[in-house]
């Protein structure tokens, strides 16, 4: 029974959880009657055959034993975090599409309901990093630094599907927490890059930028230093609704028309291959330098200006990987050394890096490399006749010899 005279929060509280109600005189809900059950996947999220289910665990399998191979551990959290956690102003727009968890039983008291914070207070994770965070905090004294993990695990995010994006999706991150020197990027791209080297990707691109030359920039457009977080989330969608957008976008919400046109001349010069690299600093021109000498022609790294990435808890260089004419990325991650100072008091150097796992299987996938190419031996057998003891045997002997019996 819900309290009456509250008929809007009644109906904001299960339009929210999904479900079509009915209200009737004596406010009683029910729900619409069910003519045959929905068999798909839930929008957004996908079921795995064999054929993809084993695709998936062999690039997992090889990313985690690539970055174990660099030195990282892995740790596992919980898929469900405190909403003041997630809600913390470090996910930026990503907090908007936290699947947030109704209270159960009698901590869900319908009667005293005023707001949405009285109906939940726990959500599903939309990330890893800030969980590390969390579990850092909580295991600081027990954690000797540099702190070098790996974590491989879905995260959930209420957005709209389409191809490469998903509501629950896999995360493959390497993180280091207690490094400050530029050695920390150098570490995870070298890791992150030969994981996709060791997967049967070659040909990308590393894109690297830094917060610190985005505020730079921002500032010599005329941006005050308040708005300049604002201005990068409308800069972070320059792929999806290119310049003549973000200009448009800009002005829409107010900003200095004088500034935006600066903004755009230099995103045009850069698009144009004439941008001044004046704005590179010594710590990007290391990393670009030692992560050139490693590749060996197999990929390739640049300076990307443009470059901004969607978190709010970035403070340092950031970076993504792009693969061929693949929309969107196939990685990505940066800087973030004041995150866990939010939780702990006192600020820890710390950057991240995730590999777009989900995209990459999608390749994959679309490439016909789904197929396991291990060899599969059957053995055909009577089991009315032969002796199926012996048989048995004969196939255990194989499988000793890491022989695939069917």
């Amino acid at each position: 029974m819900l309290p009456k005279g509250n008929k809007k929060l009644e109906i904001k509280l299960f339009q929210s959880i999904g479900y079509k109600l009915i209200f009737n005189e004596k406010y009683k809900l029910r729900i619409n009657e069910i003519m045959k059950i929905n068999t798909n996947p839930v929008r957004g999220m996908k079921d795995f055959l064999p054929d993809e289910a084993e695709l998936r665990e062999r690039v997992k399998r090889t990313i985690i034993d690539t970055y174990t191979s660099f030195g990282y551990r892995k740790i596992e959290t919980p898929a469900l975090e405190h909403l003041e956690l997630l809600t913390g102003g470090d996910g930026g727009e990503n907090e908007k599409l936290i699947f947030k968890v109704l209270k159960r039983g009698e901590k869900l008291d319908i009667a005293s309901i005023k707001d949405e914070k009285d109906l939940s207070e726990e959500g599903l994770r939309f990330d890893l990093t800030v969980p590390l965070t969390r579990i850092y905090a909580n295991n600081q004294g027990n954690i000797p630094l540099p702190f070098k993990v790996i974590q491989t695990d879905y995260v959930f995010r209420a957005e709209r599907p389409q191809k490469g994006r998903y509501r629950q999706f896999m995360q493959c991150d390497i993180d280091i927490i207690g490094e400050e020197s530029g050695v920390a990027e150098i570490d995870l791209l070298m890791a992150s890059s030969k994981a996709l080297l060791n997967i049967g990707f070659d040909d990308f691109t590393i894109k690297i930028n830094d917060r610190k030359i985005l505020h730079a920039m921002a500032d010599k457009w005329g941006f005050e230093e308040k708005d300049h977080d604002s201005v990068f989330i409308t800069m972070d969608k320059l792929d999806k609704i290119g310049a003549e957008g973000v200009q448009k976008e800009l002005a829409s919400r107010g900003f200095s028309e004088e500034a935006a046109s600066k903004m755009m001349f230099d995103i045009t010069q850069f698009e144009a291959g004439e941008f001044n690299h004046l704005y590179l600093n010594d710590d990007v021109k290391k990393v670009i330098e030692a992560i050139s000498l490693t590749s060996k022609g197999q990929f390739k790294i640049e300076f990307d200006p443009t470059l901004v990435r969607g978190m709010g808890y970035y403070t340092g260089m950031i970076y993504e990987i792009k693969y061929k004419d693949y929309p969107g990325s196939v990685g990505g991650g940066g800087r973030y050394d004041k995150m866990i100072g939010k939780r702990i008091g006192n600020d820890v150097p710390a950057c991240g890096f995730s590999i777009g796992f989900e995209r990459i299987v999608d390749i994959m996938m679309e490439k016909g490399q789904a197929k396991d190419k291990k060899e599969k031996l059957a053995i055909i057998f009577d089991p009315e006749k032969d002796d199926v003891k012996r048989v048995y045997t004969e196939a255990e002997a194989q499988r000793i010899i890491n022989k695939c019996i069917v």
